[in-house]
């Protein structure tokens, strides 16, 4: 309470943060599921419907696709905990999924390397 008893906090450690806009939340949702949907398909496919031997490439493509996936597991549960309401751990979950994007394009480069046998 303040001095004349309002009620108000008096210190800026009582106040929370902001959560993150409106939408955002639901977008950072939808964008993962997206990508990890893609990245199932694409593992199926290329893992074990397409034509080929398993050689030293495609298994470092594969491992690689695979923890992109793993990485974008984490980035949704982190979305769909509560405390990714505040901004700190929102741009937490936004690296996450960044991070995930970025191993499963190198994943994909690798796996194109190795389907063209280069």
């Amino acid at each position: 309470m303040d001095e004349k008893g309002r009620g108000q906090p008096t210190s800026t450690f009582d106040r929370q943060p902001p959560p993150p806009p409106e939408g955002y939340r639901q977008g950072i949702i939808t964008a993962i599921t997206v990508l990890l949907g893609f990245s199932l398909a694409f593992f199926r496919f290329w893992g074990f419907e397409a034509s080929g031997e398993w050689t030293a490439r495609s298994i470092v493509a594969a491992g690689t696709l695979v923890v992109a996936i793993l990485l974008q597991i984490i980035a949704l549960i982190r979305s769909l905990r509560l405390e990714d309401n505040t901004q700190s751990e929102y741009r937490k979950t936004v690296r996450w999924f960044i991070t995930s994007a970025v191993v499963l394009l190198v994943g994909m480069l690798i796996a194109v390397v190795a389907f063209s046998g280069k």
